[in-house]
């Protein structure tokens, strides 16, 4: 392999000189730089990743975190996040959940590993952290950004949306449709993004008369199998509804298929809506009414933030993030 040393040899050059030409920081000779210029492309001079890190001091890696590899939620913002960093010239290193630990210590285990490998920055997407684990990182908190999920000390490095008015936007948009009778499929209790959607749906019904307690609101895991388990449970209790609740769109698409084999119609007898408004939602069978969560906004927000931290750029940054409904052909006008 051609190293950094044989372009100088033939060039005629010192490699310091040839470094400074190949990263195109310091001054050199214009006649110099031509020659080094030359010499790489006779020896098809490729510089190494680790070579460009030590010249530039920069690795031009951003590490990102995520809980889990699966699903339809994460796939979409792992997309967003290396087109962007392949645009201006970086790339990203995604380490996941895994290991016999719990949540709390695979994200922190996946967290050091990222740093171990020279990342420029983090994103971090994990409910499971605690404000005494991001003090840990040290001088590292500077260069980290975190998506979905809040933290007093750091609230700049912070990029969410507003889940309780998601909630109460999913309880308006039912009862607009004269809906007075609710199930809901909530996620994991540990999951404060779950929590806020649901008490700001159960608030908005409280508002208009309906008790919390009129609601039976089933706990689940955000995956579709959970869906189809949580409505199975959910037919079987006897509790009269005209409208569900899910509190993501994978448990919506696995309670919608539960609900196609019982043969309930949706949205015939019962309305179902989703929240997120994930890929899953635009070809589920019918189609899922979802609240729109706009995940590539929040995610290319906080992303620009960190390379703004990362790199000096100056990418404009947003923090308020709309939320809304996006109709498709699960809900519909309660029955009379």
């Amino acid at each position: 392999m051609t190293t950094i040393k044989d372009v100088a040899r033939l060039a005629g050059v010192g490699v310091g000189t040839a470094s400074r030409v190949v990263s195109g920081k310091g001054s050199v000779a214009p006649a110099t730089a031509e020659r080094v210029r030359k010499a790489i492309a006779e020896l098809e001079f490729r510089p190494s990743h680790a070579a460009r890190s030590l010249l530039s001091g920069s690795s031009q890696m951003i590490g990102v975190y995520i809980p889990v590899l699966k699903g339809t939620f994460y796939t979409p913002i792992l997309q967003v996040i290396d087109t962007e960093l392949r645009t201006a010239g970086h790339h990203m290193v995604v380490a996941f959940g895994c290991g016999d630990g719990d949540a709390r210590r695979q994200a922190i285990e996946g967290i050091d590993f990222l740093i171990e490998r020279g990342c420029d920055g983090l994103v971090v997407m994990s409910n499971a952290l605690r404000d005494e684990d991001i003090g840990a990182l040290g001088p590292n908190q500077s260069r980290l950004v975190v998506l979905n999920h809040s933290f007093d000390g750091i609230a700049d490095h912070c990029f969410t949306a507003d889940h309780k008015l998601g909630g109460m936007l999913a309880a308006q948009t039912l009862l607009e449709l004269r809906h007075r009778r609710f199930a809901v499929i909530a996620g994991p209790s540990t999951s404060p993004d779950n929590v806020a959607r649901v008490s700001g749906f159960m608030s908005e019904l409280r508002r208009h008369g309906i008790e919390a307690s009129q609601v039976l609101t089933l706990q689940s895991d955000f995956s579709p199998e959970g869906g189809w388990t949580s409505a199975r449970a959910l037919l079987a209790s006897g509790h009269e509804f005209t409208a569900l609740f899910c509190a993501n769109d994978e448990m919506a698409v696995g309670a919608l298929s539960y609900f196609q084999q019982a043969g309930i119609s949706v949205p015939g007898a019962v309305s179902v809506l989703g929240y997120d408004d994930t890929h899953s939602a635009e070809y589920s069978a019918p189609r899922l009414t979802s609240i729109h969560i706009p995940w590539s906004d929040i995610t290319l927000n906080g992303l620009h933030w960190l390379l703004n931290q990362c790199y000096g750029t100056t990418h404009p940054v947003v923090r308020v993030f709309p939320i809304s409904v996006t109709w498709r052909a699960s809900v519909a006008i309660a029955a009379a």
